[in-house]
């Protein structure tokens, strides 16, 4: 009896036979001469250019209605506008976007009744979100809490030995304020708030932690910590070897235990108590029901390994991220968090933490035309405008978990999606 997957065996033998002359083998040889030519670059956008670039593109496959659809009128107007976010810009892509609300939060930075906009091309999904927000509302609202902030850069330093080391820490302990000031020289909103050394024999990685203000601050604390290497590498007693800006181990747009238990960004939660009637009205499913399908999705988590334990936060803040500017990539490490349900009497108490939410209300995708105008119409500006921001993401993710618990739990899942997605179509 064969121990190896047949599935395996499948996907081998037509590999085998695909490639078994001649002829197919060499469609995977590399092919280094004449290699094609590149399009070009240009670092600012204009009309001009993005008129250059589609006219370098014209040739077969090479849609002209392709070019009207992505470089429209009003996208050829306002392209300078996006010079600061992309290179060899060629138009931009149009998205559908929700509205989600008004979703009530009771936070310390985000108080009100917000419409939250989300993009997304997944059917269903708004849907869900309104679900959810429109239950929480009912009930009173959503508690919300920022945490703890602080965004992570981490260089990686390498010495000759391990007793190089223990002077170079020892010099970091000593220097903290230097060292301070030549990261915060470089920015006006940006501050370090904690060095955190982490050794592994010859090598240090220096887990250096931000405040960013109402940005997100990735790059305000890239350009900071490069700063504070050079004065390291000019002033330590004992010279590093080498260092890189980022040793890989702040977890930057990635899910990682570090993130898990330490936070990097905005640590954010959020929880509410729903009466048990308005449960079963609102979800066709009692409170009991919903929390006995809880247990089970936490042991689902568990088993799988996951970081963390929830069952969506993905959905909603690709969606938000995208509609309001953030860098969609960090989505990764937002992701990562804990839901939890409890009874409370008759009634559930529903909690979700996010300890890496990364948003901003200036900087980065925040200032281009239709992320602007999401943001406004969460009407987020001014002093603590990111903390609200972070604040309001948590409770979007919690309207998100009740919903879709609520709706697996109520055997409702596969339906609404049948319902509002392949039934349109």
């Amino acid at each position: 009896m064969s121990i190896v997957p047949q599935s395996v065996v499948r996907h081998l033998e037509r590999l085998r036979a695909a490639y078994s002359n001649e002829a197919a083998r060499a469609r995977i040889a590399s092919r280094p001469a004449d290699p094609p030519k590149p399009v070009g670059f240009a670092r600012r956008a204009s009309a001009a250019t993005i008129g250059r670039f589609w006219d370098k593109l014209a040739g077969p496959g090479v849609n002209p209605a392709d070019r009207a659809e992505l470089a429209d009128p009003q996208t050829l107007a306002a392209a300078e506008r996006y010079s600061s976010n992309i290179e060899n810009m060629i138009g931009t892509v149009k998205m559908p976007v929700g509205i989600v609300g008004p979703m009530r939060v009771n936070g310390i930075h985000a108080y009100g009744d917000y419409l939250v906009p989300l993009a997304t091309t997944e059917a269903a999904l708004v849907a869900s979100y309104s679900r959810g927000a429109h239950l929480c509302s009912e009930a009173g609202g959503i508690a919300a809490a920022l945490l703890n902030e602080g965004v992570l850069r981490t260089p990686a330093f390498v010495f000759g030995n391990v007793s190089e080391v223990g002077i170079f820490v020892e010099w970091i302990v000593k220097s903290e304020d230097a060292v301070k000031a030549a990261a915060e020289s470089t920015t006006r909103f940006g501050r370090l708030i904690s060095l955190e050394p982490s050794a592994d024999n010859e090598i240090v990685f220096l887990r250096c932690r931000y405040t960013t203000g109402n940005a997100s601050g990735q790059n305000m604390v890239t350009i900071a910590t490069e700063a504070l290497c050079r004065f390291i590498e000019a002033n330590s007693p004992v010279k590093p070897r080498r260092w890189y800006i980022e040793g890989n181990f702040s977890g930057d747009k990635k899910a990682s235990a570090l993130g898990a238990i330490m936070g990097r960004g905005r640590k954010v939660s959020a929880s509410i108590t729903i009466p048990a009637e308005l449960v079963e009205k609102r979800l066709h499913v009692s409170a009991a029901g919903l929390l006995d399908y809880a247990r089970i999705a936490g042991l689902g988590a568990l088993l799988s390994g996951q970081m963390g334990a929830q069952g969506h936060y993905a959905n909603g803040l690709a969606a938000l991220y995208i509609a309001t500017g953030q860098d969609a990539a960090c989505v990764s490490e937002s992701a990562v968090g804990i839901t939890r349900m409890e009874p409370r009497g008759e009634d559930l108490f529903l909690s979700v933490t996010l300890p890496n939410v990364l948003v901003g209300t200036v900087g980065g995708g925040t200032g281009l035309p239709s992320q602007r105008a999401a943001l406004n119409l969460l009407g987020l500006s001014g002093e603590n405008s990111a903390a609200a921001l972070a604040e309001i993401v948590a409770a979007l993710c919690l309207c998100g978990e009740l919903s879709i618990m609520g709706a697996i739990a109520a055997g409702d899942f596969a339906r609404a999606h049948k319902k509002l997605a392949r039934g349109r179509q």
